[in-house]
């Protein structure tokens, strides 16, 4: 005979595991239905990814549930004979029908449209229902469960802020570092138009010069030239006359 406060009632062991695999079971729907709010194509792997980790955990779940509503169905006819409470079995019998009716709605948010919404938050059943209600450690290790996950939860809420701002801040410093260096290449265009400018400058102050010369090249030639025709003038019309 096992007392509902026995640690070594399978039933509450079991009860155990499926209280947890509901707690992982709703961190996933939550996700499940982040990503379905997000996703704009109905065919999105995350989004594929997300509900078979969700259908699997369903899956789980309503397999230690049908152990649970088995260990009821055993004990309803006789509780006493189980060394139980009709308060216990009552209780443990409202345990099944919640954790199972949660599990039939997350089933059928599954079967909705991408366009669907699920019930908010507020509409779950409050996990201190499934505390037994006679009393005992129990009760006390029960509640003690349901705040260390919801501390797990707003932990891992935490942790994926911080992640989501890390990433801010190393796009914001990539983006710095863009900036600077396309400020260092604009500086280094300037330098290279300046220059271009200078050599431009100094190539069309060559170019005259060079200009220069030839034109006085030129002019001096052509004086040869028409001192050399004078000359041999000169020296015809000498010929000429002495002949």
């Amino acid at each position: 005979m096992m007392s509902s406060t026995n640690e070594e009632d399978p039933f509450l062991q079991v009860q155990q595991d499926v209280l947890n695999q509901l707690s992982s079971t709703r961190s996933l729907f939550t996700s499940y239905l982040r990503i379905q709010s997000l996703t704009t194509s109905a065919t999105s792997p995350e989004l594929a990814s997300a509900r078979t980790d969700l259908e699997s955990a369903l899956s789980t779940l309503a397999e230690d549930l049908a152990d649970l509503e088995a260990a009821v169905q055993a004990v309803e006819s006789n509780p006493a004979q189980f060394g139980l409470s009709q308060d216990e079995v009552t209780r443990r019998r409202r345990l099944v029908q919640e954790v199972g009716g949660e599990t039939d709605d997350m089933r059928e948010e599954l079967k909705k449209t991408k366009t669907g919404r699920a019930a908010p938050a507020g509409d779950l059943p409050d996990p201190n229902s499934f505390a037994i209600q006679d009393g005992g450690d129990d009760d006390d290790a029960y509640e003690e469960f349901e705040h260390q996950q919801q501390m797990q939860i707003m932990r891992d809420q935490d942790e994926q802020l911080d992640g989501v701002s890390a990433t801010v801040g190393n796009l914001r410093r990539q983006a710095d570092d863009m900036g600077r260096e396309l400020e260092e290449q604009r500086q280094i265009l300037e330098v290279v138009d300046d220059a271009a400018e200078r050599v431009g400058g100094r190539l069309q102050n060559g170019m005259q010069k060079l200009n220069h010369i030839v034109r006085r090249n030129e002019d001096r030639y052509s004086s040869c030239c028409i001192a050399v025709l004078i000359f041999a003038l000169i020296v015809l019309l000498v010929l000429l006359l002495i002949l």
